[in-house]
């Protein structure tokens, strides 16, 4: 029996980016996928019934028994909301990297623009700007925030506490949560860390985060 998981990548990236995240994670005996969506240009309905059409079909596979999602920032975001009332999916788990579930100071700063800063934001403004009041689907989720302030999103949002230059910590704690970690890196760099890749793949077994190993 196989478990799957699916990679969403966040805004104004594309699947090329979460490469290395990819490789770890199957590397840890996952079999893995990309999803690849238009992150400004494709509406919130349009990418969930992708992701709902994606996910049913790796179910239909004879050696499947479950299909996670691991989001980065948006991604997880669109991963919460694609589960929260779908019945009939698969089993699975949701890891959220860095993901703003509370809504982003960043996003809002970007919209107080005016009309440039909404479309950059695209079709998910409103999802990324509000988030989510709480987590209460069927799945566990856990979220991995980091916590070194390097990133765009530093010298347009006005932080409280810490943040990884795009998202503040506080943003990633929703109510409903399964589990919460903090790692010592950027919103860009949890793709890249093999800590957060070790902590996901703990998460995806066991509904918890776990130390990760000594280097």
């Amino acid at each position: 029996m196989s478990e799957h998981v699916i990679l969403l990548h966040g805004l104004w990236m594309r699947g090329f980016a979460l490469s290395m995240l990819h490789r770890r994670l199957m590397e840890a005996g996952f079999r893995v996928h990309r999803f690849d969506y238009l992150s400004v240009a494709a509406t919130e309905q349009r990418i969930l019934d992708r992701l709902h059409a994606r996910m049913t079909a790796l179910l239909g596979e004879a050696d499947a028994q479950a299909v996670h999602l691991v989001g980065h920032s948006l991604g997880g975001l669109l991963a919460l909301r694609a589960c929260h009332d779908a019945d009939a999916l698969p089993s699975g788990r949701i890891v959220c990297l860095g993901s703003p579930l509370r809504g982003s100071a960043a996003a809002r700063s970007f919209a107080g623009w005016g009309r440039g800063g909404e479309v950059l934001l695209g079709h998910n403004r409103e999802l990324l700007e509000q988030g989510l009041e709480r987590w209460d689907g069927p799945r566990e989720v856990g979220m991995i925030a980091g916590c070194t302030p390097l990133g765009l999103g530093a010298m347009l949002g006005h932080f409280q506490g810490e943040h990884d230059g795009t998202v503040a910590v506080e943003e990633t704690r929703l109510p409903g949560l399964a589990d919460h970690c903090v790692v010592e890196t950027n919103h860009t760099g949890l793709l890249f860390s093999p800590e957060v890749a070790q902590l996901a793949a703990g998460f995806l077994r066991h509904g918890r985060f776990s130390p990760p190993a000594p280097r």
